[in-house]
């Protein structure tokens, strides 16, 4: 199976799929698979985000797991203190938390998102 790189996110708009780019932030999907819950599937991707860049509060229709290959990432729910993880380290954000990321670090930040989400909606939707 190919790699498909994109400096894009997954935005929600007016009830369809669509794309907007993210400076400084890249996805690469390296999985996409049926789980065997029933009207889930499992997202598995790379991204890469340059020092000072980041992704804007979002969600996300299932739990997220990040693990982080190299830098330093910034992961920020709302309400709650933010979550600073070095290479090594993972997090774990429940479905629907909306939160931001970004790489507050000098260097290039790089980990391993894994998605269980809902079939069929939007990997990530812009929060209000």
């Amino acid at each position: 199976m190919s790699m498909k790189t994109t400096p894009v996110f997954v935005l929600a708009l007016l009830g369809a799929a669509a794309w907007a780019q993210v400076a400084g932030v890249r996805r690469t999907d390296l999985l996409r698979h049926d789980s065997v819950v029933p009207g889930r599937e499992v997202v598995q991707v790379r991204v890469d985000v340059d020092p000072g860049h980041g992704v804007p509060r979002h969600t996300h229709p299932g739990d997220e797991v990040l693990y982080v290959l190299e830098g330093t990432l910034e992961y920020m729910p709302d309400g709650q203190a933010p979550v600073m993880l070095k290479a090594g380290q993972s997090v774990f954000i429940p479905a629907g938390t909306i939160h931001a990321a970004r790489n507050p670090g000098t260097g290039d930040g790089a980990g391993i998102a894994t998605y269980i989400v809902e079939k069929g909606k939007p990997l990530i939707k812009l929060a209000k």
